[in-house]
């Protein structure tokens, strides 16, 4: 399974054209990709240097047509002078070419920080892929840039998902395989309308089917700190209740190795020096499964290069 994660800056390379096609080549030259993850995707904003205000969703969803396509945007606007129900979008996108059994967009924490000069909503995009190891939680996000209040905020909600999702998925294993019932003198026998088999899977076609829970997880994206910072050490902190821990592949294959810079590398106009802030985290459970780890350092098809995890 190979997954590519890449802010794309709404497609504007070091150039300053604006071309969703040269995203798609560039990420497909660094690996035969079965997932792409992509932050910065943006619609109807003219506005943005390069840009039309072409709706890159449906673009990105045009070109690779055998693929589904998971949108996740936590900016959505009227767009100024609009037509009736036209609006503007800017956020996430996840493409499988793998079956996507479930998705989920959980909208970020953005608390008020007056000390931030300007901010915007954050959302973390989480499909549930069918790889052929089994069923794998694919989370992609794009943290806050200017506020550090907003960004910790952030982790916490990521970190609070991740331990959920992993619950869920104990919890399904447990009702799968349930100890043998025990009749107590004196209590009447559960019934599916009261006690444990009022949970069991729901294989209905109603809203209430079961959906598939595991703690495989892989997380990307542009978490806008550093290696260093506290907080790439509080996403790998372990948990308490026993769910994986988050860890990061660059660590986990090339121990001792500093991460090699993901933002900055060509476009020296925005980032006066290269520095990481891409990442790829996989729960404990995969780290037999990671195989490789690339960034592509070549392309100046954004401001940021593209990562690619492959697992096996």
């Amino acid at each position: 399974m190979k997954i590519v994660s890449w802010n794309v800056q709404w497609c504007r390379g070091v150039d300053g054209r604006v071309d969703p096609r040269r995203i798609v080549e560039q990420a497909r030259a660094l690996g035969d990709f079965d997932v792409l993850c992509l932050q910065e995707v943006a619609a109807n904003f003219p506005g943005l240097p390069g840009s039309r205000g072409e709706n890159q969703f449906a673009i990105f969803a045009n070109l690779l047509p055998d693929f589904t396509p998971i949108p996740g945007a936590p900016v959505d606007l009227i767009a100024a002078g609009a037509r009736r129900g036209e609006r503007r979008a800017f956020g996430n996108l996840v493409l499988s070419r793998l079956p996507v059994l479930q998705a989920l967009r959980i909208q970020l924490p953005w608390p008020p920080d007056s000390q931030a000069r300007r901010s915007m909503p954050r959302m973390l995009v989480e499909a549930t892929i069918e790889a052929p190891f089994g069923a794998v939680r694919v989370m992609t996000t794009h943290l806050e840039y200017y506020s550090g209040l907003q960004r910790a905020a952030q982790v916490e909600s990521i970190r609070a998902r991740h331990a959920e999702a992993c619950a869920h998925a104990r919890a399904e294993r447990e009702r799968e395989t349930p100890e043998r019932e025990r009749e107590t003198p004196g209590r009447p026998r559960e019934t599916p309308e009261r006690g444990r088999d009022a949970t069991r899977r729901d294989d209905s076609e109603s809203p209430f089917r079961s959906a598939a829970h595991t703690v495989s997880t892989i997380l990307t994206g542009d978490f806008n700190l550093r290696p260093d910072d506290p907080l790439h050490a509080r996403i790998r902190e372990p948990f308490a209740d026993g769910t994986p821990e988050l860890i990061d592949a660059w660590q986990q294959l090339y121990p001792g190795q500093a991460h090699q810079p993901t933002n900055g590398v060509h476009d020296r106009e925005q980032w006066p020096e290269p520095y990481a802030c891409d990442y790829v985290f996989a729960s404990a459970d995969l780290a037999p499964r990671l195989q490789a780890l690339r960034i592509d350092a070549e392309t100046q098809a954004s401001d940021h290069q593209p990562v690619l995890v492959e697992l096996e």
